[in-house]
């Protein structure tokens, strides 16, 4: 698949856990070619799962409508706050210029705590 805005390609690895959790899924649709189904066992496709999160933006009383790439940004700034290297963050997100990346580690105010130590 590639990557939009012609981003860098990159490679996210899988835990055993999440690998693990990928075959139970996949031995309980064995019915199915695809291990992601809907409730009513047909493929989840992207225009399923942004009716999904605009049903749960709604559920959840959000003031606007969530999107997928509302998810990436998520991602980014919680990697950014739990200090990922910037530079790693940027290769993680597939951004070509860091400029992009900066972004997500502009926001902690508590950035700058315990710089200097009396």
């Amino acid at each position: 698949m590639r990557r939009a805005k012609n981003g860098a390609d990159s490679t996210h690895p899988l835990t055993g856990k999440e690998i693990r959790a990928l075959r139970q899924l996949r031995r309980e649709n064995l019915a199915s070619r695809f291990v992601f189904n809907t409730e009513r066992g047909g493929p989840v496709t992207r225009a399923w799962f942004l009716k999904l999160l605009n049903r749960l933006s709604v559920v959840a009383k959000l003031p606007f409508q969530a999107h997928p790439h509302m998810l990436r940004h998520a991602c980014g700034f919680k990697l950014a706050n739990d200090g990922v290297d910037t530079r790693a963050l940027q290769h993680y997100l597939g951004h070509r210029n860091i400029q992009h990346t900066v972004r997500y580690t502009e926001l902690r105010s508590d950035r700058f705590n315990g710089f200097w130590k009396d």
